[in-house]
């Protein structure tokens, strides 16, 4: 299956909290959006994996994804290295994303920045006809996305493009809130508290993508950051 927009996050709740409202979007726009988590989130204080597979299973829906898989990484302890990078090169030409999203360049959490540096160098690397990857005993196809784009986690980068969301800012709560291991949630208030499970954390999330939308006049936006210069066919494209 061919996808138009490919999330390749570190950790399932990744996407939703980054970027959910840009699937939405896309979605209502008949595109085909798809998230493969890189790890299991197996470390996390909160929940087990089992859990995190079944809440990913049920945001999932909410986002309304053509796919949602998890290439099981070791969380925590994943490095870029020439075995996990053929990995996400499979993932890349199996679905042929014209768009890559992933995590942020740096953040909080050192986990972040290694995938993203991981997602880059698969990016490029899945272009390269010279390097065989098999998928269900097939040769795979080189296949290099159009664009590689990074979204803003825990720490602030400077946004180089910014994406109204505003439509679909209730169902991207509702994606995040399917984690209901890993955000503020009262069945859970007899488990270890996490920086993450606080109510300000979400409160943080709203004013994070308020504060972008009213950059460009809108209620709720989404921001992200590129690598390479990024360019338009017209002036009057810019917002």
């Amino acid at each position: 299956m061919k996808l138009d927009i490919l999330v390749l996050p570190v950790h399932p709740d990744d996407a939703e909290l980054g970027c959910a409202g840009i699937i939405l979007k896309h979605n209502a726009m008949d595109k085909k959006s798809g998230i493969v988590d890189l790890t299991r989130g197996e470390l996390g204080t909160r929940g087990t994996p089992e859990i995190r597979a079944r809440e990913a299973e049920a945001a999932s829906k909410i986002l309304n994804l053509a796919v949602r898989d998890n290439l099981g990484l070791p969380d925590g302890f994943f490095q870029n290295t020439p075995e996990y990078q053929l990995k996400i090169v499979e993932v890349i030409r199996r679905y042929q994303p014209e768009i890559v999203i992933t995590n942020a360049y740096f953040d909080r959490h050192p986990d972040h920045g290694r995938a993203s540096d991981l997602v880059q160098t698969a990016c490029f690397l899945a272009g390269l006809r010279k390097i065989e990857t098999f998928d269900n005993g097939k040769l795979q196809e080189a296949w290099r996305p159009k664009q590689l784009l990074h979204f803003i986690q825990d720490m602030y980068i400077k946004p180089d493009i910014l994406v109204d969301i505003s439509d679909y800012w209730d169902t991207k709560i509702a994606s995040i809130m399917a984690f209901g291991s890993q955000f503020h949630n009262p069945d859970w208030e007899d488990e270890p508290q996490t920086y993450i499970s606080s109510p300000e954390f979400i409160n943080n999330v709203e004013a994070r993508d308020r504060e972008f939308g009213r950059s460009i006049q809108a209620r709720y936006a989404e921001g992200f950051t590129s690598r390479k210069i990024l360019g338009v066919e017209s002036l009057f494209d810019l917002k």
